[in-house]
């Protein structure tokens, strides 16, 4: 499984995704923190990955 974390996931959740041996990146390491969240949203689509967040608002962009 592949996961994108947004702002609200701690670093150390990626870190301990990856020592499990999933593929996980944040936002903060690629230097798009200040993405909107419809950017978040296509980017972890485009990528394939599962998006890590606390934003109750990523809900409804499921039908987009």
């Amino acid at each position: 499984m592949k996961f994108l974390a947004d702002m609200g996931i701690a670093m150390r959740i990626v870190e301990w995704l990856r020592a499990k041996g999933y593929d996980a990146v944040h936002l903060r390491e690629e230097g798009l923190h200040k993405l909107s969240d419809r950017d978040v949203f296509r980017k972890a689509v485009n990528e394939n990955r599962i998006v890590l967040t606390f934003d109750l608002d990523f809900g409804g962009m499921c039908y987009v």
